[in-house]
């Protein structure tokens, strides 16, 4: 499979280059650029949550731990002493790196129901239910940002699958056809909890026709057409 360079470049490089495209159309601002990049760029290290040694793993929790912690004495800062604090601090951060991240890599294989399409499909919805309906976004923007993370979830999956191609002589690894997948019959349950989700999230999934409808209005894409090339080619060309 990819390396975690090899994943983390490729993500970035696929989902600055969607970024640019929908912002140079009109259909993102600013900030919602460089959201789509690093969502994209997260998605795409995203499967390898199940695995128990990998970078994204060990980086989530950390970041997760001090966030945690953070949280906890935040909220007790006014009824806690100096010390009762820094106990709390660190009990906290403890807690989440050591006890819940043992408790989930014992639980998680790698290249289980994680590392599966469903399982990323639901974590796209999930982005756009929490943009739209907690943080108040756009409709647009919560769609490009639960599709961007789901984007460069596939496109991790996608680099597996074709690192378990041998192209010296065209066979199929041992892996292949673990990463990009639907189903598995020995993790049949999980795999239906999964669909239920996914189901629920659909239907309860902000309005898409909506956002479909200003994907398919030609205007932007006129846009995104006269700003295609720089002035000096397009002076040339006419």
């Amino acid at each position: 499979m990819a390396n975690f360079n090899t994943h983390l470049n490729v993500a970035f490089m696929v989902s600055g280059t969607m970024s640019l495209t929908v912002y140079k159309a009109g259909l993102i601002d600013d900030s919602g650029f460089l959201m789509c990049v690093a969502l994209g760029t997260i998605g795409g290290l995203l499967p390898d949550l199940d695995s128990d040694n990998s970078t994204p793993i060990k980086l989530g929790f950390n970041i997760t731990s001090f966030i945690f912690a953070f949280g906890l004495v935040m909220h007790w800062r006014s009824e806690l002493s100096l010390l009762a604090l820094i106990a709390l601090w660190l009990a906290g951060y403890g807690f989440m790196r050591y006890v819940v991240f043992s408790v989930f890599t014992n639980m998680t294989v790698h290249r289980g129901v994680i590392h599966s399409v469903p399982y990323m499909a639901i974590m796209g919805l999930g982005m756009t239910y929490i943009s739209y309906d907690i943080l108040n976004l756009p409709l647009t923007v919560s769609w490009f940002y639960g599709l961007f993370l789901f984007g460069g979830a596939i496109v991790h999956l996608a680099l597996d699958e074709l690192y378990s191609v041998n192209l010296s002589n065209m066979k199929m690894k041992r892996s292949s056809g673990t990463a990009m997948k639907f189903y598995q019959h020995k993790d049949k349950w999980w795999y239906l909890l999964l669909y239920v989700m996914l189901v629920l999230l659909v239907y309860f999934a902000p309005p898409f026709d909506e956002f479909w409808q200003q994907l398919r209005d030609p205007a932007p894409w006129a846009k995104l057409k006269i700003g295609l090339w720089p002035e000096l080619i397009k002076n040339w060309l006419n």
